[in-house]
């Protein structure tokens, strides 16, 4: 049994993979989804890391999921646990020493424009659940974003890049560069937008154990 460490994107929380976890048990798996401490001012990476290493308590069998901004943490977190796996889910892949305020310019990120926040994150969504999601959303005013991000270089340990083919915010072409200039490799697919936790569980759920 493999217990999945699910880290939550920018302003999020564990709820966000409320739908995947009981998918992922179903497949004879373990799911650990911890609040990031993102409403701490004093909470950096180092804090974030520590959040996910303690609800991992003593699992060796370890597989780290990054979704959007949590691609920041996952990386610390799986070179910290040994993980067996490490995904980027629609997630933000960093650089050594870049800084997560940098990484937008860096990556020549550019904003979808005149969409609304649910379109950009929740199109195919049930309303009701972008909705619930939203009303989870909690501010991030933690200091992460102006530290360097601490690695040399990436964890050797395996890596994938999953992203989601109806996504808005970061568009496909957007990601599949980013993966290849930052990990030389071809991001999987998925269907789904941004969220696609809340979309498309049971197919994501699928695709995580199959990489085991």
């Amino acid at each position: 049994m493999t217990t999945f460490a699910l880290i939550h994107g920018g302003g999020g929380s564990g709820w966000d993979f409320h739908l995947l976890i009981p998918e992922l048990e179903a497949r004879g798996h373990d799911a650990v989804a911890p609040d990031l401490p993102i409403t701490d001012p004093a909470a950096g990476l180092a804090e974030f890391t520590e959040t996910v290493l303690a609800a991992l308590g003593d699992r060796t069998d370890v597989a780290v999921v990054g979704h959007s901004y949590g691609g920041f943490t996952a990386p610390l977190v799986a070179a910290k646990v040994r993980a067996r796996l490490l995904v980027y889910l629609t997630g933000m892949i960093p650089a050594p020493g870049e800084q997560p305020g940098q990484w937008w310019g860096n990556t020549g990120f550019e904003a979808p424009k005149e969409l609304s926040e649910t379109e950009q994150f929740f199109n195919g969504v049930p309303v009701e659940l972008a909705e619930a999601c939203q009303a989870h959303g909690r501010e991030q005013v933690s200091k992460e974003w102006d530290e360097p991000w601490p690695l040399p270089a990436h964890p050797d340990v395996p890596t994938r890049v999953l992203l989601a083919r109806d996504d808005r915010f970061f568009v496909p072409d957007f990601q599949r560069r980013v993966a290849r200039e930052r990990l030389g490799i071809e991001p999987d697919e998925i269907d789904g937008p941004h969220c696609v936790p809340l979309s498309h569980a049971g197919a994501l759920a699928d695709r995580l154990v199959s990489y085991l």
